[in-house]
């Protein structure tokens, strides 16, 4: 079963809808907190959201929020909402650090040919293979820990958020850090 969002960050706020179409609804483009979900949102009448704000959608009294209208498309975000997106997953990635970096001690093959490692941009066959080594004889505590270890390897917290927007544009077919 699917976790749902409890809290959602509004990465922008369409007061008239969007432009393109009839209706004349405010709409927010927001992502959930957790798990990285990206949403449309219908604001309560008469509020007004702001970019970065944090606002409840969970199952109890919304103050904020009408209803949750559906999942954004990645196509349809407006170019501010991604700006903030990139700055809210890097947030994230840094907040939970250790989630992050268990990523890397617990990722394993997704099949004979390919293992989940290999999926995160800048990383090929000879930086899985070192970090596969690396882990059994120590788990990795930190990123700064992993780049100590292994040698020449890019930024895994930018390799993290590249990987987690990249994942969000809909078109992979290995969702590894996002549901």
């Amino acid at each position: 079963m699917r976790e749902r969002e409890e809290t959602a960050i509004v990465l922008d706020f369409l007061p008239y809808g969007y432009p393109l179409e009839k209706k004349m609804m405010p709409i927010a483009q927001a992502m959930g907190k957790e798990h990285f979900t990206l949403l449309e949102l219908v604001p309560r009448r008469g509020i007004k959201l702001e970019p970065r704000e944090e606002v409840y959608i969970g199952e109890g009294k919304r103050d904020k929020i009408y209803y949750i209208l559906g999942k954004l498309s990645f196509e349809k975000m407006s170019e501010s909402a991604k700006a903030i997106l990139q700055e809210h997953i890097e947030k994230q990635v840094s907040a939970n650090e250790k989630k992050f970096v268990d990523f890397f001690n617990n990722a394993g093959p997704i099949n004979t040919r390919l293992h989940q490692l290999e999926l995160l941009p800048g990383f090929g066959k000879k930086h899985s293979l070192a970090i596969l080594d690396e882990r059994k004889d120590k788990p990795f505590e930190s990123f700064e820990d992993l780049k100590k270890r292994i040698s020449n390897i890019p930024d895994p917290k930018t390799a993290i958020v590249k990987r987690i927007v990249v994942e969000l544009g809909g078109t992979e077919r290995y969702n590894l850090l996002t549901s």
